[in-house]
């Protein structure tokens, strides 16, 4: 089987930067927890590597992040300018 590309695109980084600015009132480490204890398992590692754009975060993950968050989905897909 092949290796997926890592590769993340534009829609990847200014989702993966929103989440970041969006966090930054909690730690890492709490809204990880908070993302787990949604029922979706996320240390604060993956979270970190997320925001650097250095996982891709799933459709999975982009739900549970929004909603740990308290955002729509759509605002960590469009950006800072859609806060």
């Amino acid at each position: 089987m092949a290796a997926r590309s890592l590769e993340i695109g534009p829609a990847g980084i200014r989702t993966a930067r929103t989440i970041e600015i969006l966090r930054t009132e909690r730690a890492q480490r709490e809204l990880a927890a908070r993302v787990t204890a949604i029922g979706r398992p996320m240390s604060d590692t993956m979270l970190s590597r997320i925001e650097r754009a250095q996982r891709r975060c799933d459709i999975d993950d982009l739900v549970a992040l929004a909603q740990a968050l308290r955002v729509s989905p759509l605002v960590l897909l469009q950006g800072p300018s859609a806060m």
